[in-house]
């Protein structure tokens, strides 16, 4: 039944939490200060990740790509 996709579980149900789906030793807050501040994950496609590996490398390119469209759009204003 757990595994039947189109069973609907009702909220009120008492149910237990697997053992193999244990928080033992986890960190409450661990991630909170980095996603505080906001945080937008995108997924890369594969031929993408191969050549961008970090957020660091992807965040560089997408820096030199504001950068040149603002040049470009200034040079824009400037030719009216």
């Amino acid at each position: 039944m757990a595994n039947d996709v189109n069973t609907k579980m009702n909220p009120n149900e008492d149910v237990e939490m697997r053992d193999h789906y244990s928080l033992k030793g986890g960190v409450r807050g661990k991630h909170y200060e980095a996603y505080s501040g906001g945080s937008n994950v995108v997924l890369l496609e594969a031929d993408v990740a191969k050549v961008f590996k970090d957020s660091e490398a992807v965040n560089k390119a997408l820096r030199g790509v504001m950068k040149e469209r603002e040049k470009a759009k200034a040079s824009r204003k400037r030719a009216s």
